[in-house]
């Protein structure tokens, strides 16, 4: 699906073109990036190309090759030039008359480390701000998953990794956060279970343990929470207090059959179930690309997703550096037509903007 403009005018005022006459897609990746498109402007428009349609420009997971793995739809990717680059881009096509339409996801996300989304969900589980954004079913007809989430992440069964030493309790200096590691990857743990594990480091970390305990039992809401975390992780940080750190992990190392009892206990109080990716096949419980245990599903028909995914593309529609869209995947949204729909008066309202 593509939605155009019928006719607008670039902030600098140079003329656009009114419509698509043909297209030249342009696959960018951190080996092709957007000043290398530069490069070729000249040869497109000796071609007769109209307008450069390009593959998703938001950030996607690291090394991507094809960008539909988006992790964050607030900033153009980094690895591809970032939004200068962009400018950079457009500036050359506005002095050929050509214009740029761009590949959009609004059915999924790319999951990991990469994704604060994500994380936030892991984290927090129902009370995070985003566990409505993705689409996962809370109340599933397996007991065990109720309130949680399926993390078909590990390269073979739970409890082999976790015998086998694979999964370890560990806290990250630069952000004074704990989580269980697995290989390249970061499993976040509960913040209402902060404090017991900080205690197991003595009197050097009880500062910190307190201020996570009261932070859970206080009004504040989330807010005062993240901020008294934020506080408690900074004090984390401190070099004076990394024996501690150490002291309080240690009960938790899986070397032992008591460390593995009790960081599967940990583990076992989590918003997640860290289970073996092919496990995802019968007992999955939120809405993948196909079977992609890596793409997760996006609840664009709420507004505040269609708001948090869109604000950005919008912005860019908006200011001139964007033509029109193409949309990925419109079939696999709840509903297709309504936000094809939702998505052209959006646009129409920001090119009022310009």
């Amino acid at each position: 699906m593509a939605v155009s403009p019928r006719s607008a005018a670039s902030p600098r005022g140079q003329a656009r073109h009114e419509s698509v006459r043909a297209t030249a897609r342009l696959q960018f990746h951190r080996g092709f990036t957007l000043d290398d498109a530069c490069a070729i402007v000249p040869y497109l428009h000796r071609l007769g190309i109209s307008h450069v349609y390009a593959s998703p420009l938001l950030t996607a997971r690291p090394g991507s090759t094809h960008g539909y793995d988006i992790v964050d739809h607030n900033r153009i990717n980094p690895e591809l030039g970032g939004e200068p680059a962009l400018r950079r881009l457009v500036a050359l096509l506005r002095a050929r008359r050509m214009g740029l339409i761009l590949d959009i996801v609004p059915n999924h996300m790319g999951v990991g480390d990469d994704n604060a989304w994500w994380l936030d969900v892991l984290e927090w589980g129902r009370a995070s701000a985003y566990a409505d954004f993705f689409d996962i079913d809370w109340e599933p007809a397996d007991r065990w998953l109720r309130g949680r989430l399926l993390a078909p992440f590990l390269g073979r069964g739970y409890g082999e990794c976790l015998a086998d030493g694979e999964l370890t309790l560990r806290l990250d200096a630069s952000t004074g956060r704990l989580h269980v590691a697995y290989f390249d990857n970061c499993f976040p743990i509960a913040p209402v279970d902060y404090a017991a594990v900080l205690r197991g480091g003595g009197a050097a970390l009880e500062p910190a343990a307190a201020a996570c305990a009261a932070a859970l039992a206080g009004q504040g809401g989330r807010e005062a929470v993240r901020r008294a975390f934020a506080s408690a992780r900074a004090a984390l940080r401190d070099e004076a207090v990394q024996p501690a750190i150490a002291q309080a992990l240690a009960p938790y190392e899986p070397s032992s059959a008591a460390g593995q009892q009790r960081l599967h206990r940990l583990l076992e109080r989590q918003a997640y179930r860290l289970v073996w990716w092919r496990a995802a096949a019968d007992d999955i419980n939120w809405r993948r690309f196909f079977d992609i245990n890596s793409l997760a599903g996006l609840r664009v028909e709420l507004a505040p997703v269609f708001d948090a995914t869109h604000a950005y593309v919008l912005k860019l529609y908006a200011e001139g550096l964007i033509d029109g869209v193409r949309v990925d995947h419109i079939d696999g949204l709840a509903d297709p037509r309504g936000y094809g729909r939702k998505l052209r008066r959006r646009l129409a309202s920001a090119a009022r903007h310009r």
